[in-house]
């Protein structure tokens, strides 16, 4: 026996935590003349709404027991809904033991994610929150897919009235919603397993890392290579691009993802000010505070205005008709930022090519940065970044000057989003150079300075991890550097900082290195 091209729904069973469209789905399963069972509130609301249900307790012979622990946790639920109808067998047994079988599930769990996302909760409210049944039976029902629909999801309430209407469910419908289904529950219980997982080590484990198909993108870093964008939810929900709104542009590309994220990241970083970024390969080619917006965006655009063609933009602030200009005077990939005012989306509107992307800049404490290496998964704290200069220790030279400590904190800032080797140089608020990605850190000086050119001469440099030689703080001196803010730790420091004394310019060590590879 195969199921027939539409199955009808004229059994269900409803229990839901979220109530919300539950009046519409009550109004389509009556019209439907579809019997109900039902739990608890969600038994009580559906009445509310003029449907008449069988409460489980009246199905089961059994009332709520534990607190609500155990209410569908029994075999006239779930052998109604684990049954093949493909064997005679089951048939059979369901008859001898008078249970009716289910067509539709529907299903949402509590909402331990939401719990769980305040860090002072209660831990007895956070495990009364696991939910039991709610997942036994979307699992049972998604099992038994080629007979039962399984609804985890308000938002698939419309299918299920359209399905109604049309005589029933396809096994098309029912496999989807199962997929859907076992991804909720895989979801739900990584989820659990995070929060209870081992606090005095940090890591779980296992460690399982699960996402949301938000688009399949047109191809990879080059176009042999397939390639998808996955959202992951935090314990908040979705956050930063997996919660990002396109308001503008063509569809995103799998290098675009990866530049709007160093943008997104190094913008994050300076939302007390007017900031902006350009990125160029995961790498900033600009950076720059202003008074306004639009002069931190000039400013970021002057670093290397080369570089910035075909670049990402990441803002501080909501881009607003004056910076929209600027940008549109140059061919740029994607602008990120907390918002778009209407000026703004009007300068931009004829620029295809030009995606703009509304994303939230604050991150949730707690995350855990992973990617992926032959056979295994990196898992790592997020850097941090943003060091207080007040408690870096100056080694060489005089004192910096208010603006010059404001320099070496803005070349320090970027130098942790730079591909390390990194070495930037910061002007009066502006980067103006960046020696990125060598594999010898006098290299990176070397690109550094001859990006900034002559405004090298009165800059403040930052280099993400320690001079193994004096040859680079030598060459930074040469070209008219005037402080330097590394972290320390060489074996060969006294010799660093007795260059940096001997050059006349200040050497200050952070104590932190930043790397990143």
């Amino acid at each position: 026996m195969t199921p027939p091209e539409r199955l009808p729904i004229r059994r269900a069973l409803v229990s839901v935590f979220d109530k919300q469209g539950l009046d519409r789905l009550a109004a389509a399963l009556a019209a439907a003349g579809v019997e109900v069972v039902s739990t608890g509130s969600t038994a009580a609301a559906l009445e509310a709404h003029g449907l008449r249900v069988t409460r489980v307790e009246e199905l089961t012979g059994f009332p709520e027991l534990l607190d609500g622990r155990v209410k569908t946790l029994h075999p006239r639920v779930h052998a109604g809904l684990l049954a093949d109808r493909a064997r005679p067998a089951h048939q059979a047994e369901l008859d001898a033991a008078g249970i009716a079988r289910f067509d539709l599930v529907v299903v949402n769990l509590y909402p331990f994610e939401a719990t769980v996302a305040d860090p002072d909760v209660d831990p007895a409210l956070a495990v009364e929150r696991i939910d039991i049944g709610g997942p036994a039976m979307v699992r049972a029902a998604a099992k038994n897919h080629a007979w039962v629909a399984v609804v985890c999801d308000p938002a698939d309430y419309p299918l299920v009235t359209s399905a109604l209407s049309a005589g029933g469910t396809t096994l098309a419908d029912r496999r989807a919603l199962a997929a859907k289904a076992f991804a909720r529950t895989a979801t739900y219980d990584t989820a659990v397993a995070t929060w209870m997982g081992a606090p005095d080590a940090g890591f779980p484990d296992p460690l399982v890392v699960g996402g949301r198909l938000r688009q399949a993108l047109r191809y990879g870093e080059n176009p042999h290579q397939r390639a998808a964008f996955y959202g992951v939810e935090g314990a908040a929900g979705s956050w930063g691009l997996g919660a990002a709104t396109q308001v503008a542009g063509k569809e995103l590309s799998y290098n675009n993802l990866l530049d709007a994220d160093a943008a997104l990241a190094l913008a994050a970083e300076h939302t007390g000010r007017p900031f902006a970024t350009i990125v160029k390969h995961t790498n900033p080619c600009g950076a720059a505070f202003g008074a306004t917006l639009e002069e931190a965006y000039a400013g970021a655009l002057e670093g290397d205005p080369v570089s910035a063609f075909g670049g990402v933009v990441g803002l501080s602030r909501p881009l607003d008709a004056a910076t929209a200009e600027r940008i549109a005077g140059i061919f740029t990939e994607v602008v990120v930022a907390p918002g778009f005012d209407e000026e703004a989306l009007a300068t931009l509107a004829g620029k295809k090519s030009l995606r703009l992307v509304r994303v939230e800049l604050a991150r949730p404490a707690g995350w855990l940065a992973v990617r992926s290496v032959a056979g295994g998964l990196l898992a790592q704290e997020p850097d941090p970044g943003a060091d207080d200069p007040s408690a870096w220790s100056l080694l060489a030279g005089d004192p910096p000057d208010p603006a010059l400590l404001d320099d070496l904190a803005l070349a320090w800032s970027v130098a942790g989003h730079v591909k390390s080797n990194a070495i930037v140089l910061a002007r009066s608020g502006r980067v103006v150079g960046v020696g990125a990605g060598q594999q010898s850190r006098v290299d990176s000086v070397r690109i550094a300075v001859a990006k900034a050119g002559e405004r090298a001469k009165g800059a403040a440099a930052g280099s993400d991890a320690f001079f193994p030689f004096p040859d680079g703080v030598q060459a930074l001196a040469a070209a008219g550097v005037r402080a330097v803010a590394q972290p320390g730790g060489s074996v060969r420091d006294p010799e660093v900082t007795a260059a940096a004394a001997a050059s006349g310019i200040a050497m200050l060590h952070t104590g932190r290195r930043h790397f990143r590879h």
